[in-house]
């Protein structure tokens, strides 16, 4: 039994900021590369307040040299005077005080995003310096910050007739695993903003590059020009966007949407331009009247015969990409991460602006109107097939094995948690991992060849090929709308092809099953790749194995080339099972990468770029990133 004491001396008080530097993840979620550029965003989300207040229509976000950022927007400007209570400065309280801000009472913002009051002096505990600039009352204003302590006051430094805050801030290389900024990351989100904020300005700069990088975006037509952004590689089959708001009290909604010949659903949510990936009240109260509305008409004009059939859900919103963002007052935001929103009353306020502003445009476009129904019907007849299917994947429980496909060589142990299945291309690469393997934990499971690429492939067809089955079944979550992260059988899914074209065409194939039946896997981070060597190089009783070009660029410095066998290893069915175990298999030794999902809006973005039907798309990213491409086998 420990002695240590445990008295008063013992209880902590973290003053000021302190909390957050001691516990950054509590505030900004991590502190790798995504809260990293969560600092950004906050600091973003503070002059998109002011536009939505009406006060500001441009905001330039700047990467600086040295990987700092500069924010600037011609709001209002932070207030600098002496707080009422606070005994300081208005704009020292903004930037060191929790939970400090406009935006909490008062009629300074009628709604915001952000982390309500929480952003900037968090972006300040978490920055080695932050300097703010504030123009404001024909004059400008400064103070600056050291890891968010002021090391001045506030200092007048000249005169301008302009409105505005200028941040610029340096992360603190103490807190987080590294500092530099991806332009393309911040890119995706400013672009978002954009759209969702229609004839704001947003611009984007980059001056770490000898060449310095810029970009504009400003979107007179909203969340219209955000669905022919989502739709511009695919398919539509009527030219319109529908667009429909509304409004009920201090809360308001635009919905955006429009339908492509594909058979997969884009449905992007937002809140106060916060991206509510859990969806929520404002999603339900979409998808209900959304139901009902089609259904309504299709049954008034005939193309529903009997009385009680339906189209479902499903049906209707197949190949549907859509935007839905609604603004309000007080968000209640819940769920796993926080980005579900709670508000009951948001539900029948979406619901009735659904009903009334896509019945009003299917009545003025019957044409539109058939078009919309026509797909949705061969929908539901391809849904009985597709449930079909989708029931020999399903198992009663993750202890039976008898419903198992016969190809898998399973594990022992019954602890998902313990568990992780490899998908193997081949029965060749299958029959050494079989043998190499830990059968206590790690299952195989071979697959034969490409499997379907479900991009291109309504739903009834995809679950009808034998290897999509299998994988469905082994995993023993589920697909689709049914799949249950809680019922998997093993805890990793490693995609474990050959280190060559076909290999990473097959991973791909895989990948995009995955990201279109079931997401969550990727969510939550249950998919990785094995990264098996390219090489084998021998010298002497030296022997070692090389994962990249670079790795055999520095072998052969080291040891000459003179006596070295190299062995390239075209697939993984040239490894032996001991080897196969050593390079990639073995937890001790192995390097596993974890697919991630970033960006929902990207990732949808490029599988339909790669994948879909689309050549020209396609022709252009290859063009632009045929020079990233280090290593091609011909």
């Amino acid at each position: 039994m420990s002695n240590k004491t445990y008295d008063e001396s013992q209880i902590q008080v973290l003053e000021g900021l302190e909390p957050v530097r001691k516990r950054p993840g509590m505030y900004i979620g991590s502190t790798d590369s995504r809260g990293l550029h969560h600092l950004v965003y906050e600091v973003v989300d503070n002059s998109i307040d002011e536009a939505m207040a009406g006060v500001c229509d441009r905001i330039t976000v700047t990467i600086l040299k040295g990987n700092g950022i500069r924010v600037t927007d011609n709001g209002r400007g932070i207030p600098t005077g002496m707080h009422p209570t606070a005994g300081i400065s208005t704009l020292e309280v903004v930037h060191t005080k929790l939970h400090a801000g406009g935006k909490f009472g008062g009629d300074g913002y009628k709604v915001s995003g952000g982390l309500h009051g929480v952003g900037v002096s968090v972006v300040n505990a978490l920055s080695e310096k932050l300097i703010v600039n504030v123009q404001r009352e024909g004059k400008v204003f400064r103070q600056e910050y050291r890891k968010g302590i002021p090391v001045s006051g506030i200092e007048v430094v000249g005169e301008s007739t302009d409105n505005g805050t200028i941040t610029e801030f340096y992360a603190d290389p103490e807190i987080f695993d590294a500092t530099v900024y991806s332009f393309d990351t911040l890119k995706a989100r400013l672009r978002e903003l954009a759209f969702l904020n229609k004839g704001i300005t947003i611009e984007l700069s980059d001056e770490r590059e000898e060449k310095s990088k810029k970009l504009t975006f400003k979107y007179e037509g909203g969340i219209v020009e955000f669905v022919n952004y989502l739709n511009k590689n695919k398919m539509p089959i009527f030219e319109d966007v529908i667009y429909f708001e509304g409004e009920k009290e201090t809360s308001t909604v635009e919905i955006a949407m429009q339908y492509n010949e594909g058979y997969n659903e884009t449905l992007f949510s937002f809140a106060n331009n916060i991206s509510t990936i859990e969806g929520g009240s404002h999603l339900l109260g979409f998808k209900s009247g959304l139901t009902r509305v089609i259904n309504d008409y299709a049954r008034r004009f005939g193309f529903l015969k009997e009385k009680d059939e339906n189209l479902s859900g499903d049906d209707i919103r197949e190949g549907l990409t859509a935007i839905v963002s609604v603004k309000l007052v007080d968000p209640q935001f819940e769920g796993q991460t926080k980005t579900k929103l709670g508000n009951a009353d948001i539900r029948p306020m979406v619901d009735s602006a659904v009903s009334k502003g896509l019945s009003a445009y299917l009545e003025e476009n019957p044409g539109i109107a058939r078009a919309v129904i026509g797909k949705c019907l061969t929908a539901q007849r391809a849904r009985e097939a597709a449930k079909k299917a989708r029931e020999m994947t399903r198992r009663k429980s993750v202890f039976e094995s008898s419903a198992l496909p016969g190809k898998l060589s399973d594990c022992s142990e019954k602890d998902a948690d313990k568990c992780e299945i490899f998908l193997v291309e081949g029965d060749s690469a299958g029959g050494s991992a079989k043998q190499g393997r830990d059968r206590r934990f790690q299952a195989i499971l071979p697959l034969k060849g490409k499997i379907l690429n479900v991009e291109k492939t309504r739903k009834d067809k995809a679950l009808a090929n034998d290897e999509i089955k299998a994988m469905a079944t082994a995993f023993g979550g589920g697909i689709g709308e049914d799949f249950d992260t809680s019922k998997l059988r093993y805890n990793r899914i490693i995609c474990m092809t050959d280190a060559d074209v076909d290999g990473s065409h097959i991973r791909i194939l895989i990948l995009t099953f995955f990201y279109r039946y079931m997401p969550e896997l990727i969510e939550n981070g249950h998919v990785y790749i094995a990264q098996p060597p390219l090489y084998k190089a021998s010298k002497g009783k030296k022997e070692v194995y090389l994962y990249s070009d670079e790795e055999l660029e520095d072998f052969m410095n080291e040891n000459g080339k003179d006596g070295v066998t190299l062995q390239r290893y075209k697939g993984l069915g040239e490894m032996n099972a001991e080897q196969l175990w050593d390079t990639t298999m073995d937890p001790e030794k192995r390097t596993l990468l974890k697919v991630s999902l970033e960006n929902a809006i990207e990732a949808d973005e490029i599988f339909t770029i790669l994948m879909g039907d689309s050549v020209e798309p396609r022709r252009e990213f290859i063009e632009q990133n045929a020079k990233l491409v280090a290593n091609l086998d011909i």
